[in-house]
């Protein structure tokens, strides 16, 4: 991973807590980005229920 692939994951990161905190309903919007991030990672073949903490 480039120096600039890097920068830009970290922009998003950044990106989305801030619209957490903006957002008027802040568990909505968490698990918006927790749906994203999950389809993101099950198009890559990862098995995202290994990663629920319940």
């Amino acid at each position: 991973m480039s120096e600039k692939e890097l920068l830009t994951i970290l922009i998003d990161h950044y990106a989305d807590l801030q619209r957490i905190l903006k957002a008027e309903d802040s568990k909505k919007e968490v698990e918006y980005q927790l749906k994203l991030i999950k389809a993101k990672l099950e198009s890559m073949g990862i098995i995202t229920s290994d990663l629920n903490m319940d």
